[in-house]
C-alpha cells in the first residue's frame, strides 16, 4: 500500500508535528522508542487518541509493540488508532495491513507566509479570553455533545503558547462561528475552525480567519499552519485563497472489524 509522502522534508514534516502536538495536548502522553501515544479519556478527538510513530526507522517489534497498545488504549475505552505521518516506517504499514488495518481518513497539512499576507490595519474580532464562552461557542458550532465540555476545558488550559480564542457571536441567535489559534514562536496554527451551517458561504470564515491570522502577524508569527480534511472542498479553498498550500498528508489506520 503506497505510504504518505511529503511535499518538502522531514526536518519541516518534524517541526509541524511538535508544533501541533502543543498545540492540542492529549491528557496522556507516553513513548514508546519514537512512537508516541497519545490519549485524553473525556475528548474523542482522533488526534488525542492514537500513536504517532516519529522515526522511519523505528519498527523493531512493531507486532509486539501495536498489542501493547491496543491494551492501553482498551484500558481508556478507545479503539486504537494509528496515525501515519510521512515519519512512519515503511515496515509498520506493512504489519498492519498484512494484520488486516487500514487507512480510512486523510487530513492535509497546510502552511501559509504570513509575512506578505495583504490583511486589514485593524482587527475584526479580537480574542476572547473566557475559556468557558469560547467552549459554549465551538460546542454549538460543530455540533458536538456537550458531555465533552469538561475535557476541552482541560485541553485548553492545558495549551502552552500564547493562544487568541476567536468567536463571533449574533445577540438573536447566539454562536455563528469559533476558531482556535495558537501562536508558537513564529508558527501560528489555526484549531477546531468551523462556521454555523446556517451562516456558511456567506463570508463569515473569511472575516473571522483574517481576524486570527492579522493577530498571529501582530504577536510575532511569520507562518500560519493548519490541518483540515482532504474532501473538505470549501474549507480547502478558503485556506488556498489565503496563500496556504499543502506541505504534507497524514492519515489514520484502524483494524477492519473481523480482521
Amino acid at each position: 500500500m503506497q505510504a504518505i509522502s511529503p511535499h518538502g522534508n522531514l526536518p519541516l514534516v518534524r517541526r509541524l508535528e511538535a508544533v501541533g502536538f502543543r498545540a492540542w495536548p492529549a491528557a496522556s502522553v507516553v513513548y514508546d522508542g519514537s512512537w508516541q501515544v497519545r490519549l485524553t479519556g473525556g475528548h474523542p478527538s482522533k488526534r488525542l487518541n492514537c500513536v504517532v510513530p516519529l522515526d522511519p526507522s523505528d519498527h523493531r517489534d512493531a507486532a509486539i509493540r501495536i498489542e501493547k497498545a491496543r491494551k492501553r488504549f482498551e484500558d481508556y475505552g478507545r479503539p486504537l488508532l494509528v496515525r501515519e505521518t510521512p515519519l512512519a516506517p515503511q515496515p509498520l504499514l506493512q504489519v498492519l495491513a498484512a494484520d488486516g488495518w487500514a487507512p480510512f481518513e486523510t487530513v492535509s497539512v497546510m502552511t501559509a507566509d504570513l509575512t506578505g499576507l495583504e490583511l486589514p490595519d485593524t482587527i475584526s474580532h479580537l480574542p476572547s479570553h473566557d475559556i468557558g464562552r469560547y467552549i459554549d461557542a465551538s460546542l454549538a458550532v460543530h455540533e458536538e455533545d456537550p458531555a465533552i465540555k469538561p475535557a476541552l476545558a482541560e485541553i485548553l488550559s492545558a495549551i502552552k503558547p500564547p493562544t487568541g480564542l476567536f468567536i463571533a457571536e449574533d445577540p438573536s441567535n447566539g454562536p455563528l462561528a469559533a476558531m482556535l489559534c495558537v501562536q508558537d514562536n513564529d508558527l501560528a496554527g489555526i484549531l477546531s475552525f468551523a462556521v454555523a451551517p446556517d451562516r456558511r458561504r456567506q463570508g463569515l470564515g473569511t472575516e473571522i480567519l483574517t481576524a486570527a491570522l492579522r493577530w498571529a502577524r501582530i504577536s510575532g508569527a511569520r507562518t500560519a499552519w493548519l490541518q483540515v480534511h482532504a474532501t473538505n472542498a470549501a474549507a480547502l479553498s478558503l485556506y488556498r485563497r489565503f496563500g496556504f498550500r499543502e506541505v504534507y498528508q497524514y492519515r489514520y489506520w484502524r483494524q477492519e472489524t473481523g480482521a
